[in-house]
């Protein structure tokens, strides 16, 4: 008599068998095994734009904090006064150096640790 059960459960151990051959099989919980090492990569949590953004903004800040310690705090706003006066690409440059409060708290911060 053939058991046709017998037949599905010979094919699966014959899975089983090649899966352990090539490296893999039961992983317990909370281990760090092949699906660990091989699986994909997980995506960056925040989009590269988004860090490169920061970035950018966080040099600016800086950048600005140093320059208003550097030239001091009436020469840095008679330049910024000055730049509004210009082209188009001169008051956005303006704009985006106005000293803020930000700005001005590192600034003076700067200028604590430089005395």
């Amino acid at each position: 008599m053939v058991d046709r059960h017998r037949r599905d459960f010979q094919g699966r151990l014959g899975r089983i068998e090649h899966t352990h051959d090539a490296g893999g099989g039961f992983e317990a919980e909370g281990t760090l095994g092949m699906s660990y090492y091989n699986s994909p990569r997980r995506r960056r949590r925040m989009p590269r734009l988004l860090g490169v953004l920061t970035v950018m903004a966080a040099v600016l800040i800086l950048l600005k904090a140093g320059m208003h310690v550097a030239v001091g705090a009436d020469a840095y706003e008679f330049r910024v006064a000055a730049m509004k006066d210009g082209t188009q690409s001169d008051r956005l440059g303006a704009y985006l150096l106005q000293a803020d409060p930000v700005t001005l708290a590192l600034a003076a911060q700067l200028r604590r640790i430089l005395r």
